[in-house]
């Protein structure tokens, strides 16, 4: 798999701070964020409708401000099961060196 893979194409912010993905290589699902909700730059997701405002950026980030953000890489991991070497292939090589 290709790293251009990776990129989120769509979400929906859903409640108990689950949020749903799909990326444009097909794979979708939802992740559970409320593990992080309250906590350091999640803080924000407690002020009414921050949650709700999650939004793709170019960078292939999912955000909600400036300092609160996930990467799309971390999500695709989640969703799919995968480790990081599976979709991530130079990785290998980095820890190898």
């Amino acid at each position: 798999m290709s790293d251009d893979q990776l990129h989120p194409v769509a979400i929906e912010a859903r409640s108990d701070y689950r949020l749903w993905v799909r990326f444009d290589d097909g794979v979708e699902g939802e992740i559970d964020l409320s593990r992080r909700a309250g906590r350091g730059v999640f803080a924000i997701w407690n002020e009414s409708g921050v949650f709700e405002s999650a939004s793709i950026t170019p960078h292939r980030t999912i955000r909600w401000s400036d300092d609160a953000e996930i990467c799309a890489d971390a999500v695709y991991l989640e969703i799919t099961g995968r480790e990081p070497e599976e979709i991530l292939p130079g990785l290998r090589a980095l820890a190898d060196a």
